[in-house]
């Protein structure tokens, strides 16, 4: 196995790492859009690198249920390649794309491959970095969704992402978490516990054979 199809680990093995940089290209057809998305792999990017099942389960969701992203002011956190955001964008929404500064050439990459032959119908994606729980008060809190895609796997980060979510929601915007459940990694914790401390919480679909739910979340009132 390839250290580009071992995606269900989110540690890679650190061979894969830290190897001779290596890239693989992937055509993905979401929602009536084809998005041409680069991984790279080896450039020490980690979990940034991949295009996780997760992601490719929140844009099918949103599909299945006709969720609107045209004109919705969108910020994606985590957004390693940018599968999810891009494709919100390419959808009409005015969309900010989020990551640790590693992680940016990478998603700005993806934006510029993707770009409409007509142009982006809203805006073209703005690709910023975020640290959560240390930088996030520089970030508006106008947005309508905030979409996240199998970032819920270090337990040390779990009240660093909640505050910076009630930081983006505290105007009203709905968050969208689409996870792999890895009991190893306590996934589960954190929409049992962390997230409920202060959000209500939805679980709207369950994918058992693929280990994976997605759920949205609203920040309780006075919180």
């Amino acid at each position: 196995m390839t250290c580009a199809e071992e995606q269900d680990d989110p540690f890679p093995v650190d061979d894969c790492l830290f190897s001779d940089t290596f890239h693989k290209d992937s055509v993905y057809n979401l929602i009536g859009e084809e998005l041409k998305i680069r991984q790279v792999f080896g450039a020490n990017l980690g979990v940034a690198a991949p295009v996780w099942e997760a992601a490719l389960h929140l844009c099918r969701y949103f599909e299945e249920q006709s969720v609107e992203l045209r004109g919705k002011r969108i910020i994606e956190l985590g957004a390693g390649t940018g599968v999810v955001g891009i494709l919100a964008a390419r959808l009409g929404a005015e969309v900010t794309l989020t990551d640790l500064p590693l992680a940016l050439p990478q998603l700005e990459s993806n934006v510029s491959a993707n770009m409409p032959p007509s142009g982006w119908p809203s805006a073209p994606p703005t690709v910023l970095p975020l640290s959560w729980g240390e930088d996030h008060t520089n970030f508006p809190s106008d947005w309508d969704l905030v979409l996240c895609a199998d970032i819920i796997y270090l337990p040390e980060t779990y009240p660093l992402l909640v505050e910076t979510l009630a930081h983006l929601c505290s105007n009203g915007a709905s968050v969208y978490l689409s996870s792999k459940m890895r009991k190893e990694h306590k996934t589960p914790s954190f929409y049992q516990e962390h997230l409920p401390s202060r959000f209500n919480v939805e679980l709207v679909h369950q994918d058992e054979k693929q280990n994976n739910n997605i759920y949205k979340a609203t920040l309780r009132t006075g919180q």
